[in-house]
């Protein structure tokens, strides 16, 4: 029984829990060590508050499980199976009793086959438990984030000279999503952005035939996963000479961001890393144009626990990883992001992300 695991037995005995049935297959690789995409079939982690822990897989899966997984028990199901019943035949004594499940991830026809198996369990959330478990990395999740970080940064150091007067966004990010997997990375972790001009003010826009032009924003939001984690990382550059305006909104949003993360102090609440970065923005009279929180976790999703907003008051724990994303957008005119990855440590921020910030402009 690894570490994770016995963490796990733990906090179900705190719930009075007698068994959890983990299927988010990212908590079955984070529990057990094996990854795979079930795709449509059923992928589950059985761990008993006795210690005992069995991994139901696809058939075509066994051979991988076998091979990666530190469980006690390894079934699988065919195509033609109920894979649900096989399920609560693992349980056993377990399935008339309180059990954990995600029910943040359970689709209603999922939980309803649970049901259908377990009728008289009791499902209970162990959602945030494992996503409490899950901020505080350990060593060897710091180090797959640090290589994600080294390698989206090599990815964006080998775009920028593509930029010109004319490339399209969506050649830049047909170009970027090449490179990082001919780099050894597995994929990008989000949708890779890309955005030009006026377009640079949709925090959440998607990369188009809009093309690049002189005297203007462009923006880069990418992330890579490696080893199964996740990077992400924001930078805005000029394209040739830009207006007074648009540096004055590139340096508020610099120092809004060397702001919050100076604020990412072990012991404080989260929300003082967003309050210092916005009331930054907030004084060069920008504030409304600041739509969203300062940054999220990151580790093996994207976008996960902790959330870092104005309203949040839990406490920075060292080994957490988290963005630092602050953001000023003028609908029409454009707008920057800078981005950075950063590490909670006793000592104070670590900053993974080493892409230089100051204003770059770049020729065309």
């Amino acid at each position: 029984m690894n570490e994770r695991m016995n963490r796990l037995i733990g906090q179900m005995a705190q719930q009075s829990m007698q068994a959890s049935i983990i299927t988010d297959p990212k908590h079955v690789y984070y529990l057990s060590g094996f990854r795979s995409d079930p795709h449509e079939r059923l992928l589950a982690l059985v761990v008993t508050a006795g210690g005992k822990s069995k991994l139901l897989v696809p058939e075509l899966d066994r051979t991988g499980a076998e091979e990666a997984a530190a469980v006690d028990v390894i079934e699988s199901h065919r195509d033609t199976d109920n894979a649900y019943a096989i399920l609560g035949g693992m349980l056993g004594s377990e399935a008339a009793r309180a059990v954990g499940v995600e029910k943040d991830k359970l689709t209603v026809t999922q939980y309803e086959r649970l049901k259908a198996v377990l009728p008289d369990a009791s499902l209970t959330g162990i959602d945030q438990t494992l996503l409490a478990m899950r901020a505080i990395k350990s060593a060897d999740e710091i180090a797959r984030i640090r290589l994600a970080v080294k390698l989206v940064e090599q990815v964006l150091r080998e775009t920028l000279p593509l930029v010109k007067v004319g490339v399209t966004e969506l050649e830049l990010a047909a170009d970027i999503d090449y490179r990082m997997r001919r780099i050894g990375a597995e994929g990008p972790s989000f949708d890779t952005t890309v955005l030009a001009g006026d377009k640079s003010a949709l925090p959440h826009g998607a990369p188009g035939t809009r093309q690049v032009r002189a005297g203007e924003l462009l923006l880069f939001d990418l992330g890579v996963y490696a080893d199964g984690y996740v990077s992400d990382i924001t930078r805005t550059f000029a394209v040739g000479e830009i207006s007074a305006e648009l540096t004055t909104i590139y340096d508020t949003v610099l120092r809004a961001n060397e702001l919050g993360i100076a604020a990412l102090q072990a012991g404080v609440p989260m929300s003082q890393a967003d309050v210092a970065a916005r009331r930054h923005i907030e004084s060069r009279g920008y504030g409304d144009r600041f739509t969203h929180r300062l940054g999220h976790g990151i580790g093996l999703d994207i976008h996960e626990y902790p959330s870092l907003h104005g309203g949040n008051d839990d406490v920075l724990q060292a080994g957490m990883t988290v963005t630092v994303e602050p953001g000023i957008y003028i609908p029409g005119v454009g707008g920057v992001r800078i981005e950075d990855d950063v590490l909670i440590t006793a000592g104070g921020p670590e900053t993974l992300t080493s892409f230089p910030k100051q204003l770059t402009v770049l020729t065309g």
